[in-house]
């Protein structure tokens, strides 16, 4: 017999259909960080797909969240470590936020208590904490960290760009340690990393930030530099032409998000955890990427035949640490005809200090054991895909359940057009589409290259997706 309307068990039964559409609805949050808290600024929104507001103490306003509510678009109340999480949590339910965001290095056990007064009131909770106290076993819909790279080409003192260990321009990326957190979890991945403070940023470095995470499956949480955000909330018009593409942007990773599901399609898999500098940027898969070999990282507790299936060879960056039947994985790989590369004897990863979040000068020296393994082992040989003329890029090559269709993400670093990319594919297609944000779709020539294909993208302005079949 159904519980009868007016319950306790009619009204808990409705509770927990509210939280569980609730958590569903979550995972399709296209966030922004929103520094105002009038209810006109709401208005800027349309035409974009940003759905999710995360609003600073200073502008919580009941009002803005019931207006924002009407719009269809939830409300997250920051809460930062300078402030009594369980108190400021009870607020933020008082004035009708959708959840609340717990932002900074905030003890566990404060957190836990803050959640359960979040939980009686069935609001979301997102944890946006150190890189090494994401809680990479929970059951949240949307695990982050405010730790992260500005992504784009690093420049020394003198303007010049700096050199990766392949030689081309070293590029600041998150997309390394956000594919193992993406290999660790079915939670969506947030990332809350700030613009550089007193910069103004221009145009092209947001939409390098969006299609930095987007492209291995995370969203970075859109923030604007506070030169931006003043002449946007004056209406200057060029303000809002960036801030419309910024939502243009947004929009083709949104309307396209299946690729968020699709998986790394054949090449280089790294076996690794946190402890061998997983959470790292500029670590083993980032320099390995700056090769544009196809990579999939397997943390050290998911590897299994199904997880390194397809790969065509290995890196087992601390073999120490796996236990004899994942060693018996990696030895039926082998046998399969795969290549297997192990860190030398005795070598160890440096411990993480606190904070630390990209991997100093001193771990890339010792990294350089591995990358010259890596280098020696993959030689010219095509792992997926071979790339040409596309050393301000970085790329990734996935794949849908079974195989098809393939796509291949193109990310542009430089803040001018990439003209004449060569793609040479190891296996055979047919068809060959060309996506971008700013441009209608492309068929392009898809031709015989050895015993794959070939294909000429003729320009790349900020991003790219081949889509293969």
């Amino acid at each position: 017999m159904p519980p009868l309307p007016g319950s306790k068990t009619f009204r808990y039964s409705v509770d927990m259909l509210f939280a569980l559409l609730l958590v569903a609805a979550a995972a399709d949050w296209v966030p922004a960080r929103w520094p105002w808290s009038d209810p006109a600024t709401l208005e800027l929104l349309a035409g974009t797909p940003v759905n999710c507001l995360l609003v600073e103490r200073p502008a919580w306003d009941a009002r803005f969240n019931r207006q924002a509510r009407i719009a269809g678009v939830a409300t997250l109340g920051v809460i930062r470590e300078q402030m009594d999480p369980v108190a400021a949590t009870g607020q933020a339910v008082e004035l009708d936020f959708t959840g609340v965001v717990y932002e900074g290095d905030i003890p566990h056990a404060a957190l836990d208590e803050a959640r359960k007064v979040a939980a009686r009131a069935d609001r979301i909770v997102v944890e946006l904490v150190p890189r090494t106290s994401i809680r990479l076993e929970s059951t949240d819909a949307i695990l982050g960290t405010f730790q992260g790279v500005w992504p784009g080409i690093n420049l020394a003192d003198d303007g010049s760009a700096k050199a990766a260990p392949t030689g081309s321009p070293w590029i600041d990326t998150n997309t390394g340690f956000l594919r193992f957190l993406r290999a660790m979890t079915e939670a969506e991945i947030w990332l809350g990393n700030l613009p550089p403070a007193g910069t103004v940023i221009p145009l092209s470095r947001y939409l390098q930030a969006i299609a930095d995470a987007a492209m291995v499956g995370g969203r970075w949480i859109v923030a604007l530099d506070a030169d931006f955000a003043a002449r946007l909330a004056r209406g200057d018009a060029v303000a809002i032409e960036d801030w419309r593409r910024i939502g243009r942007h947004l929009a083709y990773w949104q309307q396209h998000r299946a690729w968020r599901e699709y998986r790394p399609y054949r090449g280089l898999a790294i076996i690794h955890d946190v402890q061998s500098g997983a959470l790292l940027s500029n670590g083993i898969l980032d320099m390995v990427s700056a090769r544009h070999t196809p990579l999939r990282s397997i943390p050290i507790r998911r590897l299994s035949d199904e997880a390194i299936a397809g790969a065509k060879m290995a890196v087992s960056v601390d073999p120490a640490a796996l236990e004899p039947e994942q060693k018996e994985i990696l030895r039926r790989f082998t046998r399969g005809g795969a290549s297997l590369l192990s860190a030398p004897p005795g070598w160890k990863f440096p411990q993480i200090q606190p904070g630390q979040i990209s991997v100093d000068k001193n771990e890339v020296a010792r990294l350089d054991d591995i990358w010259r393994g890596v280098n020696s082992m993959v030689g010219r040989e095509n792992l997926g895909v071979r790339l040409f003329n596309v050393s301000s890029m970085r790329s990734e090559l996935v794949a849908a359940a079974g195989g098809r269709p393939v796509v291949l993400h193109l990310v542009n670093y430089a803040d001018y057009p990439v003209e004449h990319v060569t793609v040479h594919l190891l296996d055979k297609f047919e068809k060959a589409r060309l996506l971008a944000p700013d441009a209608p779709p492309k068929t392009l020539e898809v031709y015989p290259h050895g015993e794959g294909s070939g294909v000429d993208i003729d320009l790349v302005r900020n991003v790219a997706t081949l889509m293969l079949e």
